[in-house]
């Protein structure tokens, strides 16, 4: 029984992710009757917030439902399955629908954007079909373990989970904007898309070492982290995976 104790971990963060999803699905964009005038009315979307704070909660019970596997010596192909299918609904599906919901609410910002095609907001379904195809090509390639190949799906998922907290906790018209408009979103999902299926080397948090050569990608990543978020606040999350990037790619 302890030895299904982190395949249990594993579902939790796939129950997460489904929580994540309903979070932003029932949030979404909607439509209200206005009877002074007889017309319908936008209405702005609720704080989905929550469906941020349940990729969260999937990312940490991710992180450690490995290490949990490593402590019981539990570790196992049904695991390592098992946490590429929860991956692909908790940062790939979820993140989708958090895009898809910012999408609709740009467009329909525009005149007669409310009626248009739904095929301007399926590419926001790009992204968890990245995420699927760099978590299969994670699992039949067995050199990814210092470093991966493309960005990891948890820091693709995590860095889309920010954008809801980013928007209705910021005071800044001009971010706000920048959140509001479609292309903004296009650029999100090809850059995300990309660095998840690329092979471009990335840092992965597993050490051959603990020498500073080692440690000091990681120790300038910190840095920035913390003092983009005393500075900007949750700004400071896609300017940490920026420099993680960055990072990655300078010291190889």
């Amino acid at each position: 029984m302890i030895k299904q104790i982190p395949n249990l971990l594993t579902l939790l963060n796939l129950f997460f992710g489904c929580m994540a999803i309903t979070a932003a699905m029932q949030h979404g964009l909607t439509l209200s009757y206005d009877y002074n005038t007889g017309q319908q009315i936008l209405v702005i979307p609720e704080k989905i917030f929550l469906a941020s704070v349940f990729i969260a909660i999937a990312a940490v019970i991710d992180f450690f439902d490995g290490f949990v596997a490593r402590l019981f010596g539990a570790s196992s192909e049904l695991g390592k399955q098992l946490d590429s299918l929860s991956d692909v609904v908790s940062f790939g599906v979820a993140p989708g629908i958090i895009v898809y919901q910012f999408l609709q609410l740009s467009i329909a910002r525009h005149d007669g954007g409310i009626d248009s095609s739904i095929f301007w907001l399926l590419p926001a379904f790009i992204i968890p079909c990245a995420g699927a195809y760099r978590l299969g090509r994670f699992n039949i390639d067995n050199s990814q373990s210092t470093v991966f190949k493309g960005v990891p799906i948890p820091a693709a998922g995590l860095v889309i989970a920010s954008f809801p907290l980013i928007y209705w906790y910021s005071n800044t018209t001009v971010l706000n904007n920048i959140l509001l408009n479609e292309w903004f979103w296009y650029a999100v999902i090809f850059l995300i898309s990309y660095l998840m299926v690329c092979t471009l080397p990335m840092k992965a948090l597993k050490f051959s070492g603990l020498s500073f050569k080692v440690l000091l990608p990681f120790i300038i990543i910190a840095i920035v982290a913390v003092v983009a978020a005393i500075l900007v606040g949750w700004l400071a999350v896609p300017l940490a995976f920026l420099t993680y990037v960055i990072v990655s790619l300078i010291f190889k």
